[in-house]
C-alpha cells in the first residue's frame, strides 16, 4: 500500500464526532466481466462529511474475490482501530463474517463444513486480519436495487476493469496453475 493512499485513509479516520473510537461507514462492491474473467472492485469510505473512493481492475479473476478485495483495500487504508459499519451486496462476505462462519473453518484448517476446501483462502485470512483491529458491523445491501453508495462502487469496480493496465491477482492465478 502506497504511503500516500494511508495518508488519506488516516486524514478520513481523524474526521468524526466519537472522541474514543472513529466511525467509519464504507460501502463496497466487487464483480467481474465474466466469471472468471477481468475484474474491478470499488470502495467509498465515508467518515462525517469526508469521504473518499478507491478502486482497481485485475485482468483476470472472480466475482467473489473482487468482493473480498474490496472490503480488505478498505480496512487496510484505516490507520487506526475504528468502528467500522461495512456495507456490502455480498452474502458471501457478509455472511461469512457475520455469521462467524470463518471462525469454523479457520477451527477446521480452511476446511468448510461439507469437508471442501474453502476457496480464497488466502483473501479471507487477509480480510480477518485487516478486520480484527476494529469494531465491525457488517451489514449486507441489496445489489442494484437503487442504493446510491452501492451503484457508487459498482460504477466504481466497472470504470476499474475497463482500464488499462489491469493488476494481476495473483492469489487466483497461482492457484489455477
Amino acid at each position: 500500500m502506497n504511503f500516500r493512499r494511508r495518508l488519506a485513509c488516516h486524514e478520513l479516520a481523524r474526521h468524526t464526532a466519537s472522541p474514543l473510537m472513529k466511525r467509519v461507514i464504507i460501502h463496497t462492491d466487487g464483480g467481474c466481466k465474466g466469471n472468471p474473467g477481468p475484474g474491478g472492485y470499488g470502495v467509498v469510505l465515508v467518515c462525517g462529511k469526508h469521504r473518499k473512493e478507491m478502486s482497481a481492475g485485475y485482468r483476470l479473476t472472480t466475482n467473489n474475490r473482487m468482493e473480498l478485495r474490496a472490503a480488505i483495500v478498505a480496512l487496510q487504508c484505516l490507520s487506526e482501530p475504528c468502528e467500522v459499519e461495512l456495507h456490502s451486496d455480498s452474502k458471501y462476505v457478509i455472511d461469512a463474517m457475520s455469521k462467524k462462519w470463518i471462525a469454523g473453518w479457520q477451527k477446521r484448517g480452511w476446511v468448510k463444513a461439507d469437508k471442501q476446501p474453502v476457496k480464497n483462502q488466502d483473501l479471507w485470512q487477509m480480510l480477518v486480519a485487516a478486520a480484527a483491529p476494529h469494531k465491525m458491523d457488517w451489514r449486507w445491501v441489496k445489489g442494484h436495487a437503487g442504493h446510491k453508495e452501492n451503484e457508487r462502487c459498482d460504477e466504481l469496480g466497472n470504470i476499474a476493469v475497463a482500464g488499462r493496465n489491469l493488476l494481476e491477482d495473483v492469489g487466483f492465478e497461482t492457484a489455477r496453475g
